[in-house]
């Protein structure tokens, strides 16, 4: 890459080429300049000139993002150094004083710009050696231009003809604020600049490994416990997952946070054990297929199932009531309950009573009281309750624990006498 001293460089090169096609074509004292064109003195009758203008730099399409980003996300450390990619254009305008004299000139340079495509390296590195007399130095402007290395930057320059408008020619001569002359327009493309700052490189890669796999992405239509369609899903079942492209090899199934085992799997079909510790309530299940790429840190996450929900129910393990019911009048008191599995502390629990008699179809519920902690018992505040006997159901979170309403099950129940 070039620095900052490359567009300069190019402008000493390619005037340098133009000075030299003149003088291998003999047409006799002419100067070659690379001045704006209103510092170029026409008062002189006797001026026959060639010169060379930047008129525009703008920044090249094909090389703007490479070495892009050029800093790490935090922003401190700096990854690379990124090219600034500069195309120049420039006008190359002939004077003369004699008739046909300035378009001779502008003949001979257009001849020579159309016979050099691209510079030369070497004829980049001539350009500023050195003259071969004993003593002899660059001037000074070519001696700082000498450290510009646009001879060493990746890619060679091109010299493009440009068409430009009567328009934009007329524009551009009145922004010059001088009167026009015979002209051509150029584009050298493209001038490569580039940083000296110091940079982190990365390490070589040692094997590259490229890994083609079909899509397949698995779809999750129904979570099921595996007692049965409908069968209420509670702490110690397994569940079933129906749905399509399930399997793959290797594989994981997530029940909230959680890794559940796998039992069996079919593409349509998945039992699993869920994780223990799941609270009851609405709980999350998806299934990620994962690849092995041969790589640290295995397996690799790979795609992702949509998340289905289903309904972890509490199971009622009983209620102790302080104090325990006398006499007929209404009941008032608190019922200790215990829950499988274990409630959390912020989960919302509700006790549930419906009276078993069909002619007195009496119902309450009560919320339990707040806890400190998860290790607190869950305690239940009794208002007004009607002594007799119930059919007992707690909620967690919303959901309810299983009850059996036919008197011919051995589960019937569960049942409360208040």
């Amino acid at each position: 890459m070039s620095n900052a001293l490359g567009i300069a460089a190019v402008t000493a090169v390619l005037r340098d080429l133009l000075n030299n096609g003149l003088v291998d074509a003999s047409v006799g004292d002419v100067t070659v300049s690379a001045q704006a064109p209103d510092r170029i003195e026409t008062d002189n009758g006797d001026l026959t000139q060639l010169n060379l203008f930047l008129y525009q730099v703008t920044p090249n399409q094909g090389w703007r993002n490479v070495g892009l980003p050029s800093v790490d996300s935090a922003g401190t450390s700096r990854l690379s150094n990124p090219p600034l990619a500069l195309d120049l254009h420039y006008l190359l305008t002939a004077y003369g004083s004699a008739d046909f004299e300035a378009e001779i000139l502008l003949g001979y340079g257009m001849q020579v710009m159309h016979e050099a495509p691209t510079l030369d390296r070497q004829a980049i590195r001539d350009s500023f050696a050195p003259p071969p007399v004993t003593g002899g130095i660059l001037p000074p402007p070519l001696q700082s231009l000498t450290a510009a290395e646009l001879a060493d930057q990746v890619e060679q320059i091109k010299i493009i003809p440009e068409s430009l408008s009567t328009e934009e020619i007329s524009k551009l001569w009145s922004a010059f604020g001088a009167h026009y002359r015979p002209t051509a327009a150029y584009m050298a493309s493209v001038v490569l600049i580039e940083s000296r700052r110091s940079t982190r490189p990365s390490l070589p890669v040692q094997k590259r490994q490229l890994f083609v796999v079909p899509f397949r992405e698995p779809r999750i239509e129904d979570v099921q416990s595996a007692d049965g369609p409908g069968e209420p899903i509670l702490a110690t079942s397994d569940l079933v997952i129906l749905g399509k492209r399930l399997t793959h090899d290797p594989m994981e199934v997530r029940v909230d946070l959680g890794l559940a085992a796998l039992v069996e799997a079919t593409d349509e079909r998945l039992r699993i054990t869920p994780p223990a510790g799941l609270r009851a309530g609405v709980r999350s299940v998806q299934v990620e297929h994962l690849y092995d790429f041969e790589t640290p840190v295995e397996p690799h996450r790979g795609v992702e199932s949509n998340v289905a929900a289903f309904v972890l129910q509490p199971t009622f393990g009983g209620l102790a009531l302080a104090p325990a019911p006398a006499g007929p009048a209404p009941y008032s008191g608190e019922a200790t309950l215990t829950i499988a599995p274990a409630v959390g502390r912020d989960q919302r629990v509700v006790l549930l009573l419906n009276g078993t008699s069909p002619a007195n179809p009496v119902a309450h519920s009560f919320r339990a009281s707040s806890r400190a902690s998860a290790a607190d018992p869950i305690v239940v505040p009794l208002v007004d309750v009607e002594r007799g006997d119930y059919f007992v159901r707690v909620q967690v979170d919303g959901a309810s624990s299983p009850i059996d309403l036919d008197p011919a099950s051995p589960d019937f129940g569960p049942e409360v006498t208040i």
